[in-house]
């Protein structure tokens, strides 16, 4: 057996780009994927005031297909391309009042940060692994998918149910080439960007971030395990579906949600 000392060097040679990394979930899942030996890019529309030497950072609006040929263009020239594919950038900015407080931009904006930027990413960096006959993407979805908030996040719920539908469709058709594609559904998970999403939810309803809170924990149906996940516990999960040890698992959708999701 393994020890975990090999675990950690179990990507060693190889390359991986997580967006949106510089915070959040995709921070978490960076930093697990640099424990793990691989060479990690990783992408944000803003360079972070602290950015770690050990990452290649390149900034970039990845909701724009200018800011995907970018990145594409600067992997392909520096890297050749990239055995893993982490699609995390995602999120929401919509306001709350449920649909008739909704425009065409809010839906046009969410749907390119959270479907369309992973697709173009997908369709710039997928001819490499295709060519070498092996590569890793997971699409780092969301519960809502099949739990929308329709108060708040409808637009999101929407882009994300088509990622995963999309996701399906994309392993069925690259896993003979050697490429597997899994997505990860997470539910609640205590980052910056939910804490500033439960303060629009309060600043909307007149309510508290307490409140707010409450109620988007109850809007969830609540969660079993008491509590939100930490990011690091979602980059364990994707640290484990990018090794060797899942070179058998394509096409499938893994949620990590405490518990949720109220169905088998």
């Amino acid at each position: 057996m393994k020890n975990e000392s090999q675990f950690q060097m179990e990507l060693s040679g190889k390359t991986a780009l997580v967006t949106g990394g510089t915070k959040g979930t995709g921070k978490a899942i960076a930093a697990r994927l640099l424990q793990a030996g691989a060479r990690v890019i990783i992408t944000a529309r803003n360079t972070p005031d602290a950015l770690d030497e050990k990452y290649h950072f390149i900034a970039a609006d990845l909701s724009t297909p200018t800011g995907t040929q970018k990145v594409v263009e600067a992997i392909t020239a520096t890297f050749g391309g990239v055995d893993i594919l982490i699609n995390n950038m995602g999120g929401s900015e919509t306001p709350g009042g449920g649909w008739n407080a909704l425009t065409d931009s809010h839906w046009e904006a969410t749907l390119q940060t959270n479907l369309l930027a992973p697709v173009r990413m997908d369709k710039g960096l997928l001819p490499y692994m295709i060519t070498q006959g092996g590569g890793v993407i997971i699409h780092i979805a969301s519960i809502q998918a099949k739990l929308p908030l329709y108060e708040s996040t409808l637009p999101y719920a929407a882009a994300k149910a088509a990622l995963v539908n999309y996701s399906k469709g994309l392993s069925n058709e690259v896993a003979p080439k050697g490429v597997r594609v899994l997505t990860v559904s997470a539910g609640f998970i205590q980052t910056t960007a939910a804490e500033r999403m439960i303060d629009r939810l309060a600043e909307n309803s007149g309510s508290t971030h307490e409140a707010a809170l409450n109620e988007l924990m109850a809007a969830l149906g609540g969660i079993p395990m008491g509590r939100p996940a930490q990011p690091e516990e979602v980059a364990e999960l994707v640290g484990i579906l990018v090794s060797p040890r899942a070179a058998y698992l394509t096409g499938a959708n893994y949620t990590i949600d405490g518990g949720t999701i109220p169905t088998l």
